[in-house]
């Protein structure tokens, strides 16, 4: 307090203030200079009140007096937080001040925090405990804890508020000498009847009674009709069938007591929770119901203590109630030259000590977001992605000051696909360090839900842009420990002339059709396997080529047939054996040339034939040698010809056999076939030859056509034509072929 030559520059002449349930008390006390002849107008009128702000105060207010009721002096005590001159009266300066309790401090804070599997109690431990000064829970009921509590945005004090109010719970003031505690309670059972025990009975008397001592002279009890029942719902997206709705009624004996109230959402997804939460809304309700004002000369009444009415003529009336508000005026009415009298006056509200009290809802409305954020994922360290099994990640928000940017910065936070069924849809897991779009359910701050994902300078696009605006697509990363480079992905290029599919697999592409798979490639198709490749078909398999077909094998090629093999050559057919050819045959071979009139051989496990039209030669396994024919020629080489037999016949019949050696025609030399490369570009070397063999190779279609069913509707022109067309293109593929090893047109590889 300020001094003046050595004593307090101030004393108090008037108080008055309100006090009530769950409400910041606010006392404005009337101060004056003291009337000493020392003191002079400037003296009083300067006094150094910036030295009051921010400081304890406590005001004493004289109880009756009686000897042995109690305690003789009730306090206010508070923290003083304005100060201001009024005016000079009498040679006084007047002054007023105003204390409030230490929570007031709580709402001059406001803060962005995020509270994880605390309950209400515990949060409000949290946030009161850095003041440092009293307070003390007195809960007889227990409260689960919350996985996700955030303060929004909120002061300290609207937070702790909002968050008591919820569960039930609300606070008061116990006043003591230079101190103040807040009291958190839950029931009717935490409170007590008034120390002073001249305050615990009090007395009614009318207001004209001619009494002295302190006493109620108005007394109203009121009835009020309020709402009977309360409907609370909610959903959990774990248990998405379950049944959540919570039901509390309470109907008061009136009238019209069937109405029901419904709030959605709840706000919980446990029953128990929803069941605590909606009976605490109906008790809050059915609360207000039954109230009763008073007032008196009453200078100990204040709020969070027990009284007991006596003497009202409503006999209803007089029973023990909970003092919930007051409002004090507090003046001296003596002269100045006199000694100080004060005039006392106090107005309050109460509610049976029968009833639940629950404190009405704070004046500062819940936190709600406005609009959508962004938020940067996080996770472990050493970790690339931090889910679990619903594909929910935890994030760090930008408000968040407190983040520590792991794996606790938040809760399991949901995340939107553009498609989600029952073991269906779409999902891409964002990765921590990733920024994502983030939005509340219903505006709440405490429901987080990732609704898309954006770039930014540390995550930048998957191609470079503007450059590549015409391609859109996904590239995915390898995880973990993976570059750039590793990825997979699928990419459309739409930009006109370059239109454009992209699909890269960083490792294995593994392609599922359970029923037909059709492909069409309108030009040219590449297709480059280098190691090995398999294909498996279950039935049957046809491969139809337009025109030529070429394979090269670098090294060995095998071909197995587990049953029937028919091959169609419809003009030549050239086979070339570098070194030795082996065909080995289980049961008959038979080769024929020229039709049914040709030539045949044919060869089993005991007999070769060899049949040209009337001439047979025939070797049997037991050694014996047939040959049949009109005429038989045998020249040799050389000078000698011999026959070896037990027994030579010629002509046993009769007949005369002439053998004329010169007569006998000389096969040519052999000579080996052309290889199909030889063979392409000697075609090729002589245009009029090769249109000769296409015009061939239409009338093979041709009887093809009228033999098998047709040839896609085309005719023999029609494929002359189509074939020439092609000769051409192979003639300038031929030109473009690399060169093998021994120079023959092939792969370089």
């Amino acid at each position: 307090m300020p001094a003046l030559g050595g004593e307090p520059a101030l004393e108090p002449i008037a108080i008055e203030g309100d006090e009530g349930m769950s409400c910041l008390f606010r006392y404005t006390l009337t101060l004056a200079t003291p009337e000493q002849p020392g003191y002079n107008e400037r003296q009083a009128a300067n006094v150094a009140i910036k030295q009051l702000v921010g400081e304890g105060l406590t005001a004493h207010i004289v109880l009756d007096g009686r000897p042995g009721a109690g305690p003789q002096r009730r306090h206010i005590s508070g923290l003083v937080t304005r100060v201001r001159f009024l005016r000079l009266e009498n040679r006084r300066a007047l002054y007023e001040a105003v204390i409030e309790p230490w929570l007031t401090l709580a709402t001059r804070t406001s803060d962005y925090r995020i509270f994880q599997n605390q309950n209400v109690l515990d949060i409000a431990r949290d946030v009161l405990g850095k003041y440092g000064f009293s307070f003390d829970v007195r809960a007889t009921r227990s409260y689960p804890p919350r996985e996700f509590q955030v303060q929004y945005g909120e002061s300290d004090h609207d937070f702790v508020a909002r968050l008591l109010h919820e569960w039930g719970l609300y606070f008061y003031f116990e006043h003591e000498e230079g101190n103040h505690k807040l009291v958190i309670v839950d029931d009717m059972a935490s409170h007590q009847p008034f120390a002073h025990a001249g305050y615990q009975r009090i007395p009614f008397h009318a207001a004209d009674a001619t009494v002295r001592e302190e006493r109620c002279d108005r007394f109203n009890a009121c009835e009020e009709l309020q709402s009977s029942r309360w409907v609370t719902d909610d959903f959990d997206f774990k248990r998405p069938k379950a049944e959540l709705q919570q039901v509390s009624a309470m109907p008061r004996k009136t009238a019209q007591n069937t109405w029901e109230r419904y709030g959605w959402p709840g706000d919980y997804v446990v029953e128990t929770e929803g069941e605590q939460l909606v009976r605490t809304r109906m008790e809050e309700i059915g609360s207000q119901g039954e109230r009763a004002s008073g007032s008196g000369n009453l200078r100990a009444v204040v709020p969070g203590y027990l009284l007991t009415l006596e003497r009202h003529p409503q006999n209803e009336s007089n029973r023990q109630y909970l003092v919930t508000d007051a409002h004090l005026r507090l003046q001296d009415v003596g002269d100045a030259s006199d000694q100080q009298e004060f005039e006392c006056r106090v107005d309050f509200e109460v509610i049976p000590s029968s009833k639940v009290f629950r404190a009405p809802a704070p004046l500062a409305p819940r936190p709600r977001t406005r609009g959508p954020q962004t938020a940067i994922v996080t996770g472990p360290a050493g970790r690339e992605i931090w889910t679990d099994e619903y594909g929910r990640v935890k994030l760090s928000f930008h408000w968040n000051r407190y983040c520590t940017k792991d794996e606790n910065s938040s809760c399991w936070v949901r995340v939107s696909s553009p498609w989600a069924g029952t073991h269906f849809g779409g999902i891409q897991i964002p990765r921590i360090g990733q920024e994502v779009i983030v939005d509340f359910e219903n505006g709440d701050p405490d429901r987080p839900i990732v609704t898309g994902r954006v770039y930014n300078a540390d995550n930048m696009p998957p191609w470079k842009l503007p450059d590549n605006a015409t391609q859109s697509g996904l590239l995915t990363r390898s995880s973990e420990g993976a570059t750039d480079a590793n990825a997979n992905a699928l990419r459309f290029e739409d930009k006109k002339g370059q239109e454009q599919v992209w699909l890269h697999a960083e490792r294995n592409q593994d392609i599922e059709v359970e029923k037909d798979e059709t492909h069409w490639v309108g030009n040219d198709r590449s297709k480059k396997v280098e190691r090995n490749q398999i294909s498996t078909i279950g039935m049957a398999y046809m491969h139809n080529v337009g025109l030529a077909k070429m394979v090269n094998i670098g090294l060995a090629y095998s071909f197995n047939v587990g049953m029937l093999r028919n091959t169609v050559v419809g003009m030549t057919d050239n086979t070339f054996v570098g070194k030795t050819q082996t065909t080995k045959v289980g049961e008959q071979y038979t080769l024929s040339v020229g039709g049914d009139k040709g030539s045949h051989i044919q060869m089993d496990a005991k007999t070769i034939s060899l049949r040209v039209g009337a001439s047979v030669v025939q070797l049997t396994a037991d050694g014996s040698i047939a040959v049949t024919g009109k005429k038989i020629n045998i020249t040799a080489q050389g000078d000698d010809v011999t026959v070896n037999g037990e027994n030579i016949w010629l002509n046993p019949t009769g007949g005369q056999a002439a053998l004329q050696p010169s007569a006998v025609p000389v096969a040519p030399p052999f000579q080996p076939p052309d290889s199909p490369a030889a063979s392409l570009d000697k075609l090729m070397s002589d245009p009029g030859q090769l249109l000769g063999k296409v015009s061939q190779l239409a009338s093979v279609a041709q009887q093809v056509s009228s033999a098998g069913g047709g040839s896609g509707g085309k005719g023999p022109a029609q494929l002359l034509g189509v074939a020439s067309a092609a000769v051409k293109g192979m003639m300038s593929a031929k030109e473009a072929l690399p060169q093998r090893v021994d120079g023959t047109p092939g792969s370089s590889r």
